[in-house]
């Protein structure tokens, strides 16, 4: 049973977790974990997000806390490492340990900064890669940066260094369509997926080669496989820079879904200097075990005391303007 919200700001705690490296703008990941009657569930929109897309984030919580999540047909996923949109010398740092430390072999790159920071970005991944001795994949990640002309150009320039695909490298939908017909590159959308007021009706086939589902933006672990078997091609199920509580949740949705070819971008974990599970949830030789990760006690306050008294405030506003809107949309 769902709690009111009284209950709800009782039980929420508020957490701030610094990041090794700037992951677009963000250096402090802050959010609520909710503890209820089935486990922990994280609420951490990012400050943009509106209310509407908020209270998608909050539905996400009360499912992991007083909810179930799907039956699971895999006990591990497979898993991406990611490089954000550092230099060329951190980025092959940062390849390095995803490979010898994390074992993986996929590796998602942030580009958009611009082609020649970007191509020597993407050259370092490639020289970690093969150095490695592995057969490694990169993916590109260009959050709508590009316009067309813009992709087109960027796209013939890094498609030699062995590109997977390019996720979201235009805003516009048709424009990613026409991408994939000029530069014979695959192409997934994630903007078009989680911005969407009713991802469920989406038909992408024929359209793009891949969908990115972060649970966490759709509503939770059910949503997910909802959206994944409605959305006509095949999905990445990816993270939003969520701590261990919140990677649980994407975890059950990768782990639910009968089709999943590809490595999953659950591999942020990373990128914290600490999470609310020490050690912090990572990849183990390129995989994640599907289970509930609850916080450490010490992890927990240690993050929670992070936390400034005026964005504690902030954050029980957000929760409360957040289950007000999932509560209009129960009501409908």
């Amino acid at each position: 049973m769902i709690p009111d919200l009284d209950e709800l700001l009782a039980s929420a705690i508020p957490f701030a977790l610094p990041l090794r490296v700037p992951f677009r703008g963000v250096r402090v990941r802050e959010g609520m974990i909710i503890k209820g009657s089935s486990g922990w569930g994280e609420f951490a929109p990012f400050d943009d997000y509106s209310d509407v897309r908020a209270a998608r984030w909050l539905e996400a919580a009360l499912e992991a806390a007083w909810g179930t999540w799907p039956t699971p047909i895999r006990e591990s996923i497979s898993v991406n490492a990611i490089v954000p949109a550092v230099d060329s010398t951190r980025a092959a740092v940062l390849a390095r340990e995803a490979i010898n430390d994390l074992g993986c072999t996929t590796i998602k790159v942030k580009v958009g900064s611009g082609l020649a920071d970007d191509e020597a970005r993407v050259v370092a991944i490639r020289d970690a890669l093969d150095t490695a001795g592995v057969d490694g994949r990169i993916r590109l990640d260009a959050n709508a940066a590009w316009s067309l002309e813009q992709a087109i150009t960027s796209m013939r320039r890094l498609s030699q260094y062995g590109i997977e695909y390019v996720e979201q490298p235009c805003a516009d939908l048709d424009d990613i369509v026409r991408l994939r017909e000029v530069a014979d590159i695959s192409v997934a959308v994630d903007e078009v997926v989680r911005l969407a007021t009713n991802p469920e009706e989406l038909d992408l086939s024929g359209r793009v080669d891949y969908a990115i589902v972060k649970p966490m933006t759709l509503g939770g672990a059910h949503a997910t496989v909802r959206v994944a078997n409605a959305i006509g091609v095949p999905v990445v199920v990816s993270g939003s820079l969520d701590t261990a509580v919140g990677l649980s949740t994407c975890l059950a949705a990768a782990a639910a879904l009968p089709d999943l070819p590809l490595a999953s971008g659950l591999g942020t974990g990373a990128l914290f200097e600490r999470d609310l599970t020490d050690p912090a949830l990572v990849p183990r030789n390129g995989h994640m075990d599907v289970r509930r990760y609850a916080p450490d006690l010490d992890a927990l306050l240690s993050a929670t005391d992070a936390v400034r008294q005026d964005r504690t405030k902030w954050w029980r506003s957000r929760l409360s303007a957040a289950y007000a809107e999932y509560a209009r949309n129960l009501a409908h």
